[in-house]
């Protein structure tokens, strides 16, 4: 059985690829950035609708389930901590429930960053799950780390899925997809152009910082503080980040095809847009392997529900068939009623 889906808040399709990746279609979709549309459309071949809250929910096909990467900056740490107050992206998780509303999906997958969970001493999440079971679904929610999921970077995010039937659901808890290290990750540096090194300059600041020998391959993180944590994992992607937020191995950044293998996108992933963008709509993506996990839990759910109500309803056929049946009574040769 095949389900659909809309892809809402969709970025540059990871959450699509993911569900794809589980046999399931992509009915519509949704983003605003005219960069990432472009990407989106070079990968998919459609150009998803802008502004989502220009959307007549009603115009939306009927859809089986809900996706989105709901926008993270009012929620996070690094942004402004503005939660639903934001003047603008604060109350788009509204235009998910109106959506929910009008079209009634069977279930939903929500991310956005871990900070979602304790953001104004976790009010803000608290008024999310209310207006989600007060629209009848049973809503779960777990925090999940690339690390744990087949990608070599440290990214937490807080996944929240909802269904309205009484489905058998449980979030996973090791992933289907090859797990990676920054070896299968990282290109050749006598590969890279030169404009992804360090200056002279920058280089020896940085080394400067950290004790030696450190681990080959690996990625540096200098935080706000201006400390350096040398990783053989990336931290997160940060959409916003400054242009030497991560190093690998001390001499150059990320390159744009990095960035995306890290959130686990296939090389066949074309890239459309300059790299300054690239490095925005990573920082923006899902953990696709992640994601991947958890749709083929969700898609298992719905397979066996369906299942078991299916045999159902033919058992009640079945049994409603045979009491409608009229029994004629006969005689026998004898004359006797039979």
């Amino acid at each position: 059985m095949s389900y659909t889906f809309i892809d809402l808040f969709a970025g540059i399709g990871g959450i699509r690829i993911a569900f794809e990746r589980n046999g399931m279609e992509s009915v519509f979709s949704s983003e605003w950035d005219k960069a990432a549309q472009k990407t989106y459309e070079a990968n998919f071949g459609e150009i998803p609708f802008g502004d989502i809250t220009k959307i007549d929910a009603k115009t939306i096909p009927d859809h089986d389930i809900l996706t989105g990467g709901f926008p993270c900056q009012p929620f996070s740490i690094i942004g402004s901590g503005k939660g639903f107050g934001h003047e603008t992206q604060g109350t788009l998780f509204f235009d998910i429930e109106r959506i929910l509303i009008a079209k009634k999906p069977r279930a939903f997958l929500l991310e956005n960053v871990k900070q979602l969970r304790g953001h104004d001493g976790g009010r803000t999440l608290k008024v999310i799950l209310e207006h989600l079971r007060a629209l009848g679904y049973k809503v779960q929610y777990e925090i999940f780390n690339g690390l744990n999921y087949g990608v070599p970077q440290k990214r937490e995010r807080i996944v929240i899925v909802g269904f309205l039937e009484d489905v058998n659901f449980e979030f996973p808890t090791k992933p289907v997809t090859e797990i990676k290290t920054l070896k299968d990750i990282l290109e050749d540096d006598s590969q890279i152009d030169k404009k992804h090194f360090l200056s002279d300059t920058a280089r020896e600041k940085v080394n400067a910082k950290v004790k030696k020998p450190f681990p080959i391959p690996s990625v540096w993180h200098e935080n706000k503080s201006g400390h350096i944590g040398i990783h053989e994992y990336s931290c997160a992607l940060r959409a916003n980040a400054s242009y030497n937020y991560l190093v690998v191995n001390g001499v150059r950044r990320l390159t744009p095809r990095e960035m995306l293998r890290l959130q686990g996108f296939p090389d066949t992933f074309k890239i459309v847009v300059a790299d300054t963008q690239v490095r925005k709509q990573a920082g923006n993506c899902v953990v696709i392997p992640k994601i991947q996990a958890i749709a083929t839990q969700l898609k298992k759910a719905l397979l066996e529900y369906d299942k078991v109500h299916s045999l159902d309803k033919v058992l009640s056929n079945s049994s409603n068939k045979q009491s409608d049946v009229k029994i004629i009574p006969t005689t026998n040769q004898e004359g006797l009623v039979t």
